[in-house]
């Protein structure tokens, strides 16, 4: 009786091969962690060889390599870019340390020895943008994994160089725009940290990733609202994924559902209403302030237990767009909050002026206008005042460790642009500042998808 569950099991396994093989299929996977010059990361090695071997098991051509120096990866990058040449589908994804300088991110070699800001723009670094531009840039459909937000320790030297020169280093990657057919996912939003994970095992963003991008029948943006759920879950909703996506169209990367046959109702191809699968899904956007979310949601789930709640959310956000980016501080007592801020609590925060603007940028996107400068004036104070009246906290202008806390657990609604953002929401800080991992020491709460996709880069 077992022979026809096996017979059955080795056909799938040959549509799916032979579905994928129908693609030109490439990918660049590189973990960097034996850095030279500062202390070495454990795990990027093993997240670049475990997402290695899940890309290659859905048919891609994958071009890996584990601790380069600036050549080797070079190098790499050189077959990479003639391999993806005409591509259907291109994957790149880092592991290790990145830095922002001035809004440009760059990738860390572990020969990498920076001191100041010309060694990184004169080759100590490699520049994403223009790498990915060009490797990538024929692919059809280009996927981006960065998981390059630790703490990183070149990001306090540059600062302690400077001091006849501005150099705007911040913590964490600087955010990303993706072009058509393009998503970018950060492993935590943009001037956060990240976590690299207990020592020999996968970040919290590559296992969330391994565990559900290559899920047999499953587009890439439900994966990506599942990979979110996912790291809330396991760091206690300290670190988030943000991202970019502009995909043009569905993106399976391990077979999409069969189509039904004529005169059938079209298949679902997320699990039965009730099931686990559901409650997850629903969990991970039930508060979000994003109509595509509650929609995703509706389109998987047609009978779904919680339909009526989501359409009733939307017809809320899409009639009162005023309101829609409130709410959004779900398990948050205000209660706990009872402590005034003023100066001091928020000196001893100790932000810099790129998480100033994220603070700024987050207040935009909860519907309490300013500008992002970077500098908390006059106008930046009555702003906070306002977002600490609608908590139910004690208004003062000035921000403490709990109230920042709280502000970056919010979920952010992206301003309007041509493309769907995924999500603007920090990571639990892991390491320092610069973009790179964070060593695993204890590890704190810190920091795809902004939309359905919500979005991403470490």
């Amino acid at each position: 009786m077992r022979f026809p569950a096996l017979l059955l099991s080795l056909t799938c396994m040959i549509v799916t091969a032979g579905a994928a093989s129908a693609e030109k299929r490439v990918a660049f996977v590189v973990g960097n962690g034996t850095y030279k010059n500062v202390a070495a990361l454990p795990n990027p090695s093993i997240d670049a060889k475990a997402m290695a071997a899940a890309l290659r098991n859905v048919g891609f051509e994958v071009v890996e390599g584990s601790n380069l120096t600036r050549d080797k990866m070079t190098e790499k990058l050189l077959d990479f870019g003639k391999k993806a040449q005409g591509a259907d589908v291109a994957v790149f994804f880092y592991a290790g340390h990145g830095i922002a300088i001035s809004g440009t991110n760059y990738l860390l070699p572990i020969d990498a020895d920076i001191k100041s800001e010309m060694d990184v723009k004169l080759g100590a670094a490699i520049n994403i943008d223009l790498t990915l531009d060009q490797t990538m840039g024929d692919a059809k459909v280009k996927l981006v994994f960065l998981d390059a937000c630790r703490d990183n320790p070149f990001a306090a030297k540059l600062k302690s160089n400077a001091a006849t020169r501005s150099v705007a280093v911040q913590t964490g990657l600087a955010e990303m725009k993706s072009g058509e057919g393009t998503l970018i996912a950060f492993a935590t939003g943009p001037g956060q940290t990240a976590l690299d994970g207990k020592e020999g095992s996968n970040s919290p963003f590559t296992r969330a990733l391994l565990a559900n991008l290559t899920q047999p029948g499953i587009e890439l943006q439900q994966a990506m609202t599942k990979v979110r759920a996912q790291i809330q879950e396991e760091t206690s909703k300290g670190q988030l994924p943000w991202g970019n996506t502009n995909l043009t169209g569905a993106v399976y990367l391990n077979g999409a559902p069969a189509p039904a046959a004529p005169g059938t109702a079209p298949a679902v191809v997320a699990a039965a209403p009730g099931s686990d699968v559901e409650l997850e899904f629903w969990r991970s956007i039930k508060d979000s302030n994003k109509p595509e979310e509650l929609n995703a949601y509706v389109s998987s789930y047609p009978n779904g237990q919680f339909k009526s709640l989501a359409l009733a959310r939307i017809a809320s956000l899409e009639s009162k767009p005023d309101n829609a980016t409130r709410n959004l501080t779900t398990g948050i007592d205000p209660a706990t909050f009872k402590d005034e801020a003023n100066q001091t609590t928020e000196d001893q925060i100790g932000l810099d002026k790129g998480q100033r603007r994220d603070v700024q940028r987050r207040l935009n996107g909860l519907g309490f206008d300013t500008k992002v400068t970077g500098t908390f004036n006059e106008s930046t104070r009555s702003v906070i005042s306002r977002w600490q009246a609608a908590r139910g906290y004690p208004k003062s202008g000035y921000l403490n460790r709990l109230q920042h806390k709280a502000l970056l657990t919010e979920i952010v609604a992206a301003a309007p642009t041509a493309s769907s953002s995924y999500e603007d929401r920090p990571r639990r800080k892991r390491g320092g500042g610069g973009g790179g991992r964070r060593h695993n020491g204890g590890g704190g709460p810190g920091g795809f998808i902004g939309g359905v996709m919500g979005g991403m880069l470490r």
